[in-house]
């Protein structure tokens, strides 16, 4: 394809072999994966190339997000994941590199959106307009980017599957974080309403909210940390949930009765906690 019509296209997009095309003979399920150079976005893309998805990999860092293409290919007998290089909050990239890539694929029945940055306030005396302006471009807007043409696709395709990783923070305004707590809760929303539209055409829409995962984020994180799990625990939950086609989940599954208590806290009580 020509420079010209695609200007971010020498920049964003890796030196690596493309994928063959689906055929009638030789199917394949195809993926996105956005975030996905470490982390939980990285442990899905090795179970999901291991289920036989090929994969368009997606973040900023060129050489982590190549890194983990090369250890998925070196253990498949064909390639399976590739790499595109794409900072999230660059939204007037996403309709030419979306175009791309189901091109590339030659089709797209998967996308799941990992994407997220978090930046602790540092106390909660502490307020970080910056901070929270980031975090909701990335894990709110930034999904709302993606996920909104490729609904539309989806919809009119009457198939394709939406996994959205959302966080036990969104489930009620704490005091440690507002700015990642509002970020959250508006991703968990954006998700319940995709999914009330495109359930009717066939389209599942899955909600998953972690807890605390053993990440890069969590040691950025301050306080303490209960229930961690490690990515991999986390990616075999979403993987059992996508199969199943639910329509939200939380790992590790005790986070549902702990959310569960928080959410029926009453305010007077739960303003007085200072986590």
């Amino acid at each position: 394809m020509l420079k010209w019509m695609y200007p971010f296209m020498e920049e964003n997009v890796s030196d690596s072999p493309k994928p063959a095309p689906a055929t009638p003979l030789n199917p394949r399920r195809r993926g996105i994966i956005l975030g996905a150079s470490d982390g939980l976005g990285a442990e899905l893309a090795r179970q999901l190339a291991r289920e036989g998805y090929t994969l368009a990999l997606l973040a900023r860092r060129r050489e982590k997000l190549e890194a983990v293409c090369t250890a998925i290919n070196s253990t498949l007998a064909e390639a399976r994941a590739f790499a595109y290089v794409h900072d999230i909050s660059e939204y007037d990239e996403v309709p030419d590199l979306l175009r791309k890539i189901v091109a590339d694929l030659g089709g797209l029945d998967l996308v799941v959106f990992v994407a997220g940055v978090n930046s602790p306030p540092g106390g909660i005396d502490k307020y970080n307009f910056e901070n929270d302006r980031k975090m909701v471009e990335v894990n709110l807007i930034g999904a709302m980017a993606w996920l909104t043409p490729i609904a539309e696709m989806f919809q009119s395709a009457k198939a394709g599957q939406i996994v959205g990783i959302s966080s036990v923070a969104g489930d009620r305004g704490r005091v440690g974080n507002p700015g990642y707590n509002t970020s959250k809760a508006g991703l968990t929303t954006y998700l319940e309403a995709l999914r009330n539209r495109l359930t009717r055409h066939g389209v599942n829409v899955l909600t998953v909210k972690p807890g605390f995962l053993k990440t890069e984020m969590l040691k950025a994180a301050q306080g303490a940390t209960p229930f961690a799990i490690e990515p991999e625990k986390a990616a075999e939950d979403i993987l059992r949930a996508m199969k199943k086609r639910k329509q939200q989940i939380y790992t590790a599954s005790i986070w549902r009765w702990i959310m569960l208590a928080i959410q029926h806290t009453p305010s007077f009580i739960f303003r007085r906690l200072t986590f």
